[in-house]
């Protein structure tokens, strides 16, 4: 059954759980109202209720994704777009500070989150002698728990054991953390089921999670050496793996990109996803706008959505596509580059000799209801909708619903051109500042409910899929020197996209770690996994495109120096990562 969750946060920013001299944290549900239609869901509703927040641009979303070498943020235009006082830069060349905003705002909503799964377990813990449903639902949060651990875990290197409100948290790192988070997973996954969608923590999630927190022990062990994965982890992962593999649950989708649409939900790929179905005031379409250009507007019903002239993608991740395919154009060999949602007529796509001033008759025709942008990685000049100049929102078509589609003009600083994303993108280079710089990614299908192309975003944020099961899966086999199966698994993959038949991948005649770690590229680019899989494969400390630090200490963030003052009350409570 679908709930909806409304939920009222007095402020955020008091609830940062790190200002308090004895470390204590608020008792946050007092502020919150839960309309939900059980006692025990109004428990468990707060504490799902900051995931979409917290996965934005702003926070855990530009943190993974701009600290890896798969999307570059420059400063754009006069230099001030996007500069936001360097705090991109600064995760993108691996030079981040104490008092980065990005990773300070991600820690608040981390420990917000952990703190609301505190607090329901508290409520919940006297209802579940006696009500099945309470008792389901503390081994949901305890689950959910372990999870916020583990990111906890990932980002800096540490974790809180709290088990209620009146208590200081006990900060635990390396292989303690790893042994507390197994334990609470392995303590409830058999309580648990997978009736409630990928919204909710299940027993399947559970499996993954414990998968994912086996395949990276070696480095949560050892943060800043070299990772070593022991047969026994790996014979873990293969395990909780084939736990969700042979349960029959799950299935590939044939369509790739419909893993990423609005209507994503029933998706049968999805295992655990942060449901934004319920239409909450934190819902977003961020990861449909960010990285578009500023003159897309990817809905001719809204005229006001478009994008921002974000992140595009390096120029070092996109040769990766180019060194596995060769002459033949990725777009037309690999189902998961990019998808083709309108065509421009062959008599069109020629623009010599046009130029925007004398373009007027250069366009062709689209249905309104159902136009939508091309998706994947967008190259070259782009075709859109256009604002018109006698006030209607778009040129229209010659009949009622259509619209007319023209190359895409940006004008911005004096100057009138067409928006032409080119593939070098750089942070040096003093005029490399056009907003158009840079190839973009239309991964999530741009919201049907976002008239503002900011919020109200109805797609599930996919968090774990079965395509990181198997490939999780074939990881483990592969360090134990099966390249057979790990083959078998990749392969599996890459022929499941098959709504598209000219372009679904073809298989792959071998296996190693190098072509096993480009196709986690391929498959889960600007997703969630690049740096904790370039971390794993030792590809971290890489130079490319603008980035040349190679300080293994900066594999973990640092602690916000917020944080560290917040503890200074308690001596050595608290300490700061390594070469911070």
């Amino acid at each position: 059954m679908k709930n909806k969750f409304l939920i009222s946060i007095l402020s955020v920013s008091a609830l940062a759980l790190v200002g308090c001299t004895d470390l204590e944290e608020l008792v946050i549900d007092e502020s919150l109202e839960a309309q939900t239609t059980t006692p025990v869901e109004s428990f468990v509703a707060p504490a799902y209720g900051p995931l979409p927040d917290a996965f934005t641009h702003t926070k855990n979303y530009g943190l993974q994704l701009i600290s890896s070498d798969q999307a570059i943020l420059p400063p754009r235009g006069s230099g001030n777009d996007w500069y936001d006082g360097g705090k991109y830069i600064e995760l993108y060349q691996h030079t981040t500070t104490t008092t980065n905003v990005v990773v300070q705002q991600t820690w608040d909503a981390m420990r917000l989150m952990l703190s609301r799964t505190v607090t329901a377990l508290e409520k919940l813990r006297p209802l579940a002698a006696t009500d099945p449903n309470a008792a389901k639902a503390v081994a949901e949060m305890r689950a959910l728990r372990a999870y916020y651990n583990m990111l906890m875990l990932d980002y800096w290197g540490i974790a809180f054991k709290k088990d209620n409100t009146g208590q200081n948290s006990e900060i635990l790192r390396r292989q303690e953390a790893i042994s507390y988070i197994e334990s609470e997973f392995l303590a409830v996954v058999n309580d648990l089921d997978n009736t409630k969608g990928p919204g909710r923590m299940s027993q399947a999630a559970v499996n993954g999670f414990l998968a994912q927190l086996y395949l990276n022990a070696g480095v949560y062990r050892n943060p800043y050496g070299a990772p070593s994965f022991a047969t026994g982890d790996m014979d873990k992962v293969i395990e909780y793996t084939n736990k969700i593999i042979n349960s029959g649950s799950y299935a590939l989708s044939s369509e790739y990109f419909a893993i990423f649409d609005d209507n994503n939900h029933s998706n049968k790929e999805l295992i655990f996803a942060i449901d934004q179905r319920q239409d909450l005031a934190t819902s977003h379409n961020r990861l449909g706008y960010w990285s578009l250009s500023g003159s897309q507007y990817p809905l001719a019903a809204f005229p006001k959505a478009n994008g921002t002239d974000g992140p595009a993608i390096t120029s070092d991740f996109y040769n990766t596509w180019v060194q596995a395919y060769g002459s033949t154009d990725p777009a037309q060999a690999d189902a998961r580059f990019y998808k083709e949602n309108f065509t421009v007529p062959a008599d069109k796509k020629d623009l010599t000799g046009v130029t925007p001033a004398n373009d007027s008759e250069h366009y062709f025709l689209v249905n309104g209801a159902t136009y939508e942008i091309n998706r994947g990685i967008q190259r070259g000049i782009q075709w859109g909708l256009r604002n018109a100049s006698n006030g209607q929102p778009f040129q229209p078509g010659t009949l009622s619903g259509q619209y007319r589609i023209y190359p895409i003009i940006e004008q911005r600083n004096g100057f009138v051109n067409y928006v032409n994303h080119t593939l070098e993108i750089d942070l040096e280079n003093p005029n490399n500042k056009d907003y158009t710089d840079g190839y973009r990614v239309s991964k999530y299908q741009f919201s049907r409910t976002s008239d503002s192309g900011r919020n109200r975003g109805n797609a599930d944020i996919v968090l774990l899929r079965l395509a990181d099961i198997y490939l999780m899966r074939a990881e483990a086999q592969l360090r134990k020197g099966n390249a057979g199966a790990a083959l078998a698994d990749v392969n599996l993959v890459r022929a499941s996209r098959t709504a598209r038949p000219s372009v679904t991948p073809p298989a792959l005649t071998l296996i190693n770690l190098d072509l096993l770690y480009r196709e986690r590229g391929f498959e889960f680019y600007w997703e969630y996994s690049r740096r904790t899989d370039m971390i794993r494969f030792g590809h971290y400390e890489d130079p490319y495109t603008s980035k040349t630090n190679a300080d293994v200490r900066k594999r973990l963030f640092p602690i916000p120096q917020s944080a560290i003052d917040g503890a200074s009350a308690e001596p050595g409570y608290l300490v700061q990562n390594e070469g911070y």
